[in-house]
């Protein structure tokens, strides 16, 4: 599903502001291959450094939201929400892909207890990736790349070797393995997070992630993780898109 700039959310946060610190951006440097990108969003948190970065250098995009890892369904929403309304203010396209999470369940069966950043991991890169490529190479998109990265909870060896994988099953597709964390990135995302009072997710997405965090909070004496409550800029405490450390 396609939305573009005129679909209305409705939202309970504070008015937006722009008070982003100014700063001189230098051009990223465009992949390869020329023509637009399809950039799989994992969360608006992580993507609006990406997104505005991209849109700076002149780099025509479109954001592809697939992650059928992220559960339960509200948590899913509100992360589908928050992208979604940052793409319309930015006016960039947004693809809305299926939440099947059936087949994400199916295929993370032996790997329920995996730690963060092993092969369930990797499964679900590949899924997401694969999902990406896919669409990519039905729409006429040769170049694709990820949020995932500029996460400092994720591997980004890790995330680029999926994404490759899943590129190079197509002809002339590249994915683009631009390191988004570095020259402030990370900082930025912070930054735009909170000017965008964006909410502010406490754990991966998956439910093996929500339980091992929730595991942790209680043998820290923490309260379990209160969905749909934090929003950047509006809370005291200011956690990373993951919140937890994974």
């Amino acid at each position: 599903m396609f939305f573009g700039a005129n679909r209305a959310i409705s939202n309970a946060r504070t008015k937006m502001t722009d008070s982003t610190p100014e700063f001189k951006r230098e051009p990223i440097p465009l992949p390869s291959k020329p023509g637009k990108v399809l950039l799989h969003s994992c969360c608006a948190p992580c993507s609006g450094e990406v997104m505005e970065a991209m849109l700076a250098s002149g780099i025509e995009y479109t954001i592809f939201f697939y992650n059928p890892n992220i559960h339960p369904e509200k948590e899913y929403l509100l992360r589908k929400e928050e992208n979604i309304r940052f793409a319309e203010k930015h006016n960039v396209p947004f693809i809305d892909a299926d939440y099947d999470t059936d087949n994400w369940f199916e295929r993370a069966k032996g790997m329920e207890n995996e730690p963060e950043r092993g092969i369930r991991c990797t499964m679900c890169f590949d899924m997401r990736f694969e999902r990406t490529a896919l669409y990519a190479h039905e729409h006429g998109f040769p170049v694709i790349s990820s949020s995932l990265g500029i996460s400092r909870w994720k591997d980004m060896n890790q995330i680029n070797d999926c994404g490759v994988r899943a590129a190079a099953k197509y002809p002339d597709m590249l994915y683009w393995e631009y390191n988004w964390r570095k020259k402030g990135g990370s900082a930025r995302m912070i930054e735009i997070s909170k000017r965008e009072n964006f909410y502010q997710q406490e754990y991966c997405g998956c439910v093996y992630s929500l339980r091992d965090t929730n595991k942790h909070r209680r043998e820290s004496g923490r309260e379990r993780i209160a969905m749909g409550v934090q929003f950047y800029g509006k809370n005291h405490e200011t956690l990373t898109p993951e919140g937890e450390g994974k």
